[in-house]
């Protein structure tokens, strides 16, 4: 497949049709969210996502979501329960996903789940994914449209640099307005377990439940995405908590400072996180390492730091 093979579409009613039909086809597809760019595949069919691993590169044992309509769809692939409804009522649609026991008659493929009996599910809330769920009336399994560990795609363009020619087409409707992937919450049991920060705050689903949520140890096994040590990474070094570059860097600032590029000159943590990846997708085209300015670890700059801590990270190169 060339570059051109891709097709780029528009969220147009015949555009998200011819997308709905290549879907049905086991193609891939990628699509906006409201968080980031998705990749996305029938959830029912095993050579489908298989696609989707191809095309990224990901390691068959990182498991990943389930994108549907509403809950009502959740419900048919997963065992639902009264803390699930109290967090979808409050943010479904939108940037949360919810991890929960998968039900025997699932249909799920085994591919999305990585072989765990749970299955990561949300609803998201970008009118061209909603449309898009609706002409394809199932289930998308849709990680994030980017080369596996390396930048999420916030644009189209994104898409295009990094898996142009390897998927059948991209759904281009401008920007994301989150920028940050969502949050993941653990429903297994009793528990109720962050298991990764992301555009929904820690402290407003916390205010919901009227009680804090459990932390994942580090060191356990994989239980949803986005958990890979080293993740979200540009092809340059990073190098974090930066106050100046120093020679042959670019800066990443944030506040008033001097910088390159500058997530957010006012300081505002959802500017920042809806600047991040597209920032460093700038950045990284200056083949130069990136050094970058401390945001601070409260509300949304949890998950920024998060997704900061991942691309500095050491990895293969």
């Amino acid at each position: 497949m060339s570059h051109t093979d891709t097709a780029i579409l528009t969220a147009s009613t015949a555009d998200l049709t011819r997308a709905a039909a290549m879907l049905a086809r086991g193609e891939t597809v990628a699509f906006p969210t409201e968080t980031v760019y998705g990749l996305g595949a029938d959830a029912r069919s095993g050579p489908a996502v298989a696609r989707i691993y191809a095309a990224k590169g990901r390691p068959t044992f990182n498991p990943l979501i389930a994108h549907v309509r509403d809950v009502a769809s959740a419900k048919r692939y997963v065992t639902w329960t009264g803390t699930a409804d109290r967090l979808a009522a409050a943010f479904w649609p939108g940037p949360l996903t919810l991890v929960l026991p998968l039900r025997a008659d699932h249909g799920i493929a085994s591919l999305v789940t990585a072989g765990l009996d749970t299955l990561a599910v949300r609803v998201p809330a970008h009118p061209a994914a909603q449309r898009l769920l609706a002409l394809f009336d199932g289930p998308l399994a849709a990680p994030s449209a980017n080369p596996s560990g390396r930048i999420s795609a916030t644009t189209a363009a994104h898409v295009l640099d990094g898996l142009g020619g390897r998927i059948a087409a991209v759904v281009d409707d401008g920007p994301c307005a989150v920028g940050l992937e969502s949050t993941i919450i653990g429903l297994e049991g009793k528990d109720t377990t962050l298991l990764r920060p992301g555009g929904l705050p820690t402290e407003t689903i916390e205010a919901v439940l009227g009680h804090s949520l459990g932390r994942r140890d580090q060191t356990e096994a994989l239980t949803a995405p986005g958990q890979m040590l080293s993740h979200y990474a540009p092809a340059a070094a990073v190098r974090l908590n930066a106050t100046a570059a120093r020679k042959g860097e670019t800066l990443l600032g944030f506040g008033a400072m001097g910088c390159d590029l500058n997530l957010s000159r006012g300081a505002d943590l959802a500017e920042a996180a809806s600047n991040l990846f597209a920032h460093l997708h700038k950045l990284d085209q200056t083949g130069r390492p990136i050094a970058i300015a401390p945001v601070p670890n409260t509300g949304l700059g949890v998950a920024i730091n998060d997704r900061l801590r991942r691309a500095a990270a050491p990895r293969d190169r």
